[in-house]
């Protein structure tokens, strides 16, 4: 199973998680890889073109475009293709999160993600934050 951590977050993030992730599946036999999706599908690639790939792969998606969920559009692509979904909100519409907030906010509700992405049927989508309990939205 892949995690991917997509466009909007920072790359190093998701190789932070890999290295911690790694030894921790090892030592649970939760076979989790974190992974940036530019790296595997290229910086600008659409959504039209990843998110079939992500879904053959049975792999999820961290987001922090909120905006997903009202774009029917790609709704459908990630419902068609059985992509689950987490998207991590920040305090406002107006204000994200620092790379800390980030980290802290994965750290904090990371064996949730890892529990839903592998024992949920997909397709799924799951809105987390920093104060915020993961509430299912989709």
């Amino acid at each position: 199973m892949i995690i991917y951590l997509d466009e909007n977050m920072p790359p190093h993030l998701a190789k932070g998680f890999q290295i911690i992730q790694f030894p921790e599946g090892l030592k649970t036999n939760l076979n989790i890889e974190v992974k940036f999706l530019p790296d595997t599908f290229g910086h600008g690639s659409k959504d039209v073109d990843w998110i079939p790939k992500v879904g053959k792969e049975g792999s999820c998606v961290i987001t922090q475009d909120i905006n997903i969920s009202k774009r029917q559009d790609e709704l459908d692509l990630f419902q068609k293709h059985k992509v689950g979904i987490f998207f991590l909100k920040g305090p406002s519409k107006k204000k994200g999160l620092s790379i800390w907030e980030m980290t802290q906010a994965l750290a904090k509700n990371w064996d949730e993600i890892c529990h839903i992405a592998t024992a949920h049927k997909k397709p799924f989508g799951y809105e987390f934050s920093l104060t915020r309990k993961m509430k299912k939205v989709i």
